[in-house]
């Protein structure tokens, strides 16, 4: 069978992204209004707001920057402008983002105020869309794009239908030499064996139960054994799941039954090789996706079932759904339907074909539900509380 195709846009480094954005990216929450002004009045821009990046140390202030430089970094992103109150961090950011050879230029708002920071970078973000919008798309493999998987909303239709769906795309894109990550490390809990099963060797597997028992350690920590109304949800709840445990049992179906994963990576932390990758993410979707898209990951596959509508302003996130409520109550969400699995019209096989055939539409330029409806959910993870 011939390999399937994407239209996308082949970047300095290499790597293929299926987006073109430019970026004004704040590095602290303090610059979001000078950012916002930037946007508004350079017209296909995109501000990316945020609430940190003050007195953060550590390995918080480590993960801040890894996702500030992996933000701008990612190949859906053609050029970026960077604003920030302080000289360095801005250029630390700038220098980080740089090293993919893209245009990005950084300005410090300290000693000379907002409206003169506002009208230099809206100089710079002119030059840089105007550019962009002269790249043409090219014609690359489908197994050049990195792809981010995770659930939201779930309910036993998730683990029957969407999250297999998923898993079978994952097989045949893994075999087909491509790039992927799962991660939510709490909707794991009592099916990590199965997981760890799913390892590529005994070091990947060791260091997946090392990101696990300092997950379960954390919960322990805060002095309690009750997730209750966290995990599982309400949402999940309402759909039949009644445990965390079964929540998980359904989640881990979107690995696939062939694949082993190959390596363990830290939040925005990208992958080195092709293959399937765990990170250790938030289950928090408006987080985990922003974490995937700073390692990188240029399309997101979200399976739901009760209806999650989390999108993400650099990664495209396309929805699926086995649940024919919500296919037919929530039908603006969701890109794919699956529930004809659950009625016997459809195969996992041909199920797994028709998200593969929506995951070239969508690089080709498609908008998924998520972008047509202006879902930008971009959230920070933090780690512990500020100096």
């Amino acid at each position: 069978m011939a390999k399937r195709k994407v239209l996308g846009y082949r970047r300095e480094n290499g790597r293929v992204g299926v987006r073109n954005h430019v970026v004004i990216l704040p590095v602290d929450d303090i610059s979001n209004a000078a950012c916002e002004a930037v946007a508004n009045n350079i017209k296909g821009t995109l501000a990316l707001p945020h609430s940190y990046g003050r007195l953060q140390f550590g390995e918080d202030l480590d993960l801040h920057f890894r996702t500030m430089i992996g933000t701008g970094s990612n190949p859906n992103v053609a050029a970026v402008v960077v604003i920030g109150i302080e000289h360095g961090w801005t250029q630390r950011i700038v220098d980080g983002i740089a090293k993919t050879g893209k245009p990005v230029t950084g300005f410090s708002i300290e000693g000379k105020g907002d409206i003169r920071t506002i009208a230099e970078a809206s100089y710079k973000a002119k030059e840089y869309v105007q550019w962009a919008s002269e790249l043409q798309r090219a014609e690359c493999d489908l197994n050049e794009l990195y792809i981010s998987v995770k659930c939201g909303e779930s309910d036993t239709t998730t683990g029957l239908a969407s999250c297999p769906t998923v898993g079978n795309v994952i097989d045949k894109h893994c075999a087909d030499g491509g790039t992927a990550s799962f991660g939510e490390t709490s909707e794991l809990t009592g099916a990590e064996h199965i997981v760890a099963s799913k390892a590529a060797d005994e070091q990947v597997r060791k260091d997946f139960f090392a990101a696990f028992n300092d997950y379960t350690k954390l919960v322990f920590d805060q002095k309690t054994n009750d997730l209750s109304e966290s995990q599982p949800t309400k949402g999940n709840i309402a759909g039949g799941l009644t445990t965390i445990e079964e929540k998980a049992l359904g989640n881990v179906e979107k690995l696939g039954k062939h694949t082993k994963f190959v390596g363990c990576l830290l939040p925005a932390v990208a992958p080195t090789k092709p293959g399937l990758w765990f990170m250790d993410t938030s289950s928090a979707a408006a987080e985990a996706v922003t974490l995937w898209a700073a390692s990188g990951a240029v399309v997101h596959l979200f399976p739901t079932g009760q209806g999650n509508v989390i999108g993400n302003p650099i990664e495209p996130v396309i929805k699926l759904s086995g649940n024919p409520k919500t296919v037919a109550t929530m039908k603006e969400h969701i890109d794919l339907d699956v529930s004809p699995i659950l009625q016997g019209e459809m195969t996992l096989d041909q199920a797994g074909d028709a998200l593969l055939d929506m995951i070239v539409r969508t690089a080709n330029g498609r908008l998924t539900a998520a972008e047509a409806l202006g879902h930008r959910e971009f959230v920070m993870t933090k780690l512990y509380r500020s100096a």
